[in-house]
């Protein structure tokens, strides 16, 4: 049985990539029905990025990938979770969830590369 996904009007499902092994909270993006077929079909995690308009696979330029071990819908079929093995950091800063700090600006979370030395402009 295949479960029907609802991409909504924008046609995108916001999705959340969890570490298979620790349950960390690794980001959210959004996904396709394009990028949705691309992880099932490859294994990695693809995505669509809403401020490039473009379906992206996480990690592509930075080596920083995500092996999905499972994708999982909630109970209304309008959200994803993606369970991943996280090759170095998920977030573009360079910590390794997205979820790095509190509300009140306290830094939580762990820096695990440098970001200007893997990304170019960006």
């Amino acid at each position: 049985m295949t479960v029907d996904v609802d991409f909504g009007e924008d046609g995108l499902v916001p999705t959340v990539a969890q570490d298979a092994d620790s349950g960390e909270v690794l980001m959210l993006a959004y996904v396709s029905p394009e990028a949705l077929d691309r992880t099932v079909e490859t294994g990695r995690a693809h995505y669509y990025s809403r401020s490039r308009d473009e379906l992206w696979e996480k990690g592509a330029s930075s080596g920083h990938t995500q092996e999905v071990r499972e994708v999982r819908v909630d109970c209304d079929a309008d959200t994803l979770l993606y369970l991943v093995d996280q090759n170095v950091g998920a977030c573009h800063t360079g910590h390794r969830s997205c979820f790095y700090r509190t509300v009140e600006g306290e830094h939580v979370g762990e820096r695990v590369f440098d970001p200007d030395a893997v990304y170019d402009d960006e």
